[in-house]
């Protein structure tokens, strides 16, 4: 199948990604965490490449996002960016390098922004995160918001049901929303919400707003490599369509090569030397 690329193949900028809201174009985004899978996500003609926290589900192997580290996601950053031509790369600050101390966030961003060399960084939060937001934007580096269920704070929460759903919480993230756009976030991921809480946001705003599990009625769609790709099959929440299985692929391939291994029909005499 033909990539599906944008007639316009520069490099995907945070003022391209408003352009895009402002025509009517929706915005696609992807997980990598890798070198190889990035260069085939970017060179099929995704807009954004998320270096999600997730990694620390799906790379890892951790029940939650709260145990990477500052230090996991610059690696994972940084790998990611060196197979980059075109899409933005947009990395998460990890549990612990913002919450409460702006000057600690500031300086986790600018070592995520010079060691990676990504193009900007996602926090999750709203009015609590305010002061660390705008430090980081005072230095010149990009943020992305993200409102709705924010998993770093899963502890407090206690559950992943759909978050928004009561009038007060809704009204909350509505202003909160307002809140980043004002401060100067260039866009928002909005996650877990109901789909006309998220269309009504996105509405109402002018920077683009991403959807995981908040509805079609927003700018663009974010999901999990792995989840998408059917690599990993224990994740199965209603918002997740899987585009192929790539578990079963995977299975069948590496057990037809034991198979051959232990036939002796791996290498035949084409394949040494």
């Amino acid at each position: 199948m033909a990539a599906v690329l944008s007639e316009d193949n520069r490099k995907v900028t945070t003022h391209r990604l408003m352009e895009m809201k402002q025509r009517g174009e929706k915005i696609s985004m992807l997980t990598a965490y890798d070198f190889s899978m990035a260069k085939i996500i970017d060179g099929a003609g995704m807009d954004v490449i998320l270096v999600g926290d997730s990694a620390s589900n799906v790379m890892a192997g951790h029940v939650t996002t709260l145990p990477i580290t500052l230090d996991q996601m610059i690696y994972h950053g940084k790998s990611v960016v060196k197979a980059v031509k075109r899409a933005l790369v947009v990395v998460d600050l990890p549990f612990g390098a913002y919450q409460g101390d702006s000057r600690e966030a500031l300086k986790s961003a600018i070592r995520v922004m010079k060691e990676t060399h990504a193009d900007c960084i996602k926090l999750e939060g709203g009015a609590e995160i305010k002061e660390s937001i705008i430090r980081i934007l005072s230095a010149g580096i990009p943020v992305m918001g993200h409102l709705g269920l924010t998993p770093q704070s899963i502890n407090k929460f206690g559950t992943y049901a759909v978050r928004a759903r009561e009038e007060a919480e809704a009204q909350k993230l509505i202003e909160n929303a307002r809140l980043l756009e004002e401060i100067g976030c260039f866009a928002i991921v909005l996650e877990k919400i109901p789909a006309n809480l998220a269309a009504t946001v996105a509405a109402d705003l002018k920077i683009p707003i991403i959807s995981i599990g908040a509805g079609g009625g927003v700018d663009g769609q974010v999901l999990v490599m792995h989840d998408m790709l059917g690599i990993n099959l224990d994740f199965s929440p209603r918002f997740l369509r899987r585009y192929a299985n790539l578990y079963e692929v995977i299975t069948n391939a590496v057990q037809a090569y034991i198979k051959d291994v232990k036939d002796g029909d791996f290498p035949n005499e084409k394949e040494q030397y």
